[in-house]
This record gives C-alpha cells, sequence and structure tokens, in this order.
C-alpha cells in the first residue's frame, strides 16, 4: 500500500494543440503507454458526494487500486493497494468484492460499504511523461463513452511554484486555460449524456 499526495494543474487541449505540444516536445507515438481506468461508486453515489473517486487502473501488466480524497489543505490524498489480475478480473465479473486492504480501511472510514460499489465503466488513456522543471508534464488521450479528450498535466511538489511555471507554460504556447475536471467526472458526464 502506498498514500500519497497529489497536486496537479489539468489542463484541456484541443486535438491541434496536444499534436502541437507533442511536436515541441518530441513525443513519439512509442513514447504513449496505454492504460485503462475502471471506476467505481455505489448506486447513491456515495464517493462522489464525498469529493472522493475510486478506480481500478490496468498498466503494463500492473494492477492498482486506488481511491482519492480530498486533502486538507490542498490536492488529494491516493491510497493505493497492488492488485493481481485475477483479482481484477474476478471484481470487474462481479464474483468478488474489492480485495484492497488499505483502501477498504478507508473506505469503511468514509463510510462506505465496499459490497455497495458497483463499476460505473472504463475510460482508455494513452499516456506520455516527461520531466519538466521540477514536476512531470502528462500527455493524455483519453477515450470513453464515445468521446475523446486532450488533456494536459503538471505534477509538482510545490502548489506555488507549480501554478506559477504552469501558467507561463500555457502562455508561452498560447494555450487558453481550460480548467479539466477529474476524469471520472469527465467520464460520467459523458456516459450520462450518452443515456441522454
Amino acid at each position: 500500500m502506498t498514500q500519497q499526495l497529489e497536486i496537479e494543474f489539468k489542463n484541456m487541449l484541443t486535438k491541434e494543440e496536444f499534436n502541437q505540444l507533442c511536436q515541441s516536445f518530441q513525443v513519439t507515438e512509442k513514447d504513449f503507454h496505454e492504460q485503462t481506468n475502471h471506476y467505481f461508486d455505489t448506486p447513491d453515489f456515495a464517493l462522489k458526494n464525498l469529493g472522493s473517486g475510486l478506480r481500478i487502473r490496468e498498466v503494463q501488466n500492473r494492477f492498482e487500486c486506488t481511491l482519492k480524497e480530498p486533502a486538507k489543505g490542498i490536492g488529494l490524498t491516493e491510497t493505493t493497494d497492488l492488485l493481481t489480475k485475477d483479482e481484477v478480473q474476478s471484481i470487474l465479473t462481479g464474483s468478488s468484492i474489492l480485495h484492497a486492504n488499505e483502501v477498504e480501511k478507508r473506505l469503511q472510514a468514509l463510510m462506505v460499504d465496499p459490497k455497495d460499489l458497483q463499476i460505473l465503466g472504463t475510460l482508455f488513456t494513452k499516456r506520455a511523461e516527461i520531466e519538466y522543471k521540477g514536476g512531470l508534464l502528462v500527455f493524455d488521450h483519453s477515450h470513453y463513452a464515445d468521446t475523446n479528450d486532450y488533456e494536459l498535466e503538471y505534477e509538482v511538489k510545490d502548489e506555488a511554484t507549480g501554478e506559477v511555471l504552469f501558467k507561463k507554460f500555457l502562455a508561452q504556447y498560447s494555450i487558453p486555460f481550460r480548467p479539466a475536471d477529474k476524469k471520472i467526472a469527465r467520464f460520467m458526464s459523458a456516459v450520462n449524456k450518452k443515456r441522454g
């Protein structure tokens, strides 16, 4: 189990801006890896109502269950447990409930019963990451519910410095500030829109 504070700045991009940044930073197709996020909540959206989110992520034969909660002050607190491929398949087919010890402890602290969780759906992302001025610049192209979107993230250790650098970066590349909701929020919005 790991627990860490996540501080990141996010901005939505057009496809053209995304491609231009990839070209500027010499990010090619081989620099991207694919990841799959399966999102979970209770039927009454208990986690969403707490500002939290739960996902199982599959990336390069690594399987993680991560609970994100608002942190005191800034950012998000992430609690992550590693799972096996078989455990993930069992959870996704509904034959097993979550078996992630530390995440389950946090869910219980939030008064959310793991037995009440259900899968909301799946989001696929192609991601590339590069070091940039003491932080991590992340290029994401995501596909979900007949939707494609492009996002830039800047993960940092210090909020104040990171914010200044991120604003300068957007200005340097003439990219308008477009706040980005969390992926799970964008995913749910697209799913609800598709359902009508």
